[in-house]
């Protein structure tokens, strides 16, 4: 699906219809009434057919991926593949002789869909006990859960469905030291890898991500990427790894824990972690620095001399009650 709604990316529509609908579009309704005043005063049909859910009174492929009751008897492959993978690579058995630890289809609307796999990665994933210098307790899992939701997620929004890939559902691969997610279609459009999560690309389903931005509060703004980053650093990991080749676009996450936090930083950790005002201390705390005077020199000015941070107190830069926010 493309710019238009329709079946395989054109104009035109599936032999499904509206009234076999369930899923959330009660609370679909009710969020558009809340963020979008000019449309909240039109009938549900009239919204639905702005929004690409249905054209000409009929579901779009967004309409039944998002609101239908079983969206895979139209498509069975728009679903996601998860299987746990014993050791480094596939193909490797585990003790037992088994290919695979864990194995599932996951189905169901997007969100369903989202929810599944979110369940399947966390069920599947080690848990830790991290005990701090004052005594604190906490559990701590082996991937933070909202990076392996916002690489779940950029999966099911960016894929291509369009009939090249009706026979490639996602994947998601656990590995001993990785987890790999990836979704037919590569980088739409003029995007690149290096200008992922810093500027705003073209979308492959607009409809589809404007409606999941209604529906569950998704980003429809490029910020996925960058809250990976920020999760994988504040949990002291290395950084995603994003691929796009041979039509396939792959993020991987893997398990391993740098030695030393300060080799997580990065530009787009800082920025992520600013989308609200930060103060000194709290840069430095986030970033493993015990004062904040190196790290505001030599990570945090670069910033603010390229234009990305702002300063709260711009005519008192060295305030005390100073803050530093990402430019939007």
């Amino acid at each position: 699906m493309t710019q238009t709604p329709g079946r395989h990316g054109t104009a035109g529509s599936t032999s499904a219809e509206p009234y076999r609908w369930r899923g959330p579009l009660h609370l679909y309704f009710a969020k558009i009434k809340e963020t979008k005043v000019h449309l909240a005063a039109l009938d549900d049909e009239r919204i639905l057919s702005l929004q690409g859910v249905v054209q000409e009174g009929q579901p779009t492929v967004a309409g039944e991926m998002l609101f239908a009751i079983y969206p895979q008897s139209l498509f069975p492959q728009y679903s996601i593949i998860a299987s746990v993978v014993p050791g480094k690579e596939v193909g490797q058995l585990g003790s037992l002789g088994e290919r695979f630890i864990d194995d599932k289809r996951i189905e169901g609307t997007l969100v369903q869909m989202l929810d599944e796999a979110v369940a399947f990665v966390t069920r599947n994933m080690k848990r830790k006990l991290i005990v701090d210098d004052y005594g604190k307790r906490a559990d701590r899992t082996e991937y933070p859960i909202r990076a392996v939701r916002e690489a779940v997620l950029n999966a099911l929004v960016h894929r291509d469905y369009s009939f090249h890939t009706e026979n490639s559902p996602i994947r998601i691969l656990m590995f001993d030291d990785r987890i790999e997610i990836e979704n037919p279609g590569g980088l739409y459009g003029r995007g690149t890898i290096e200008k992922l999560g810093k500027v705003g690309l073209d979308t492959r389903n607009p409809y589809i991500a404007g409606a999941l931005e209604i529906i569950i509060d998704s980003e429809n703004r490029y910020s996925g990427i960058p809250t990976m980053r920020h999760e994988m650093a504040a949990n002291n990991l290395k950084p995603p790894i994003f691929e796009s080749s041979h039509g396939v676009f792959k993020v991987i996450l893997y398990n391993e824990v740098l030695s030393n936090r300060k080799d997580c930083i990065t530009d787009e950790a800082i920025l992520a972690f600013c989308a609200v005002p930060r103060s000194r201390r709290e840069l430095a705390q986030e970033f493993g620095f015990s004062t904040p005077t190196y790290f505001l020199k030599n990570h945090v000015k670069p910033l603010i001399d390229q234009g990305k941070l702002a300063l709260t107190l711009p005519d008192a830069p060295k305030s005390k009650k100073q803050k530093y926010v990402a430019v939007k």
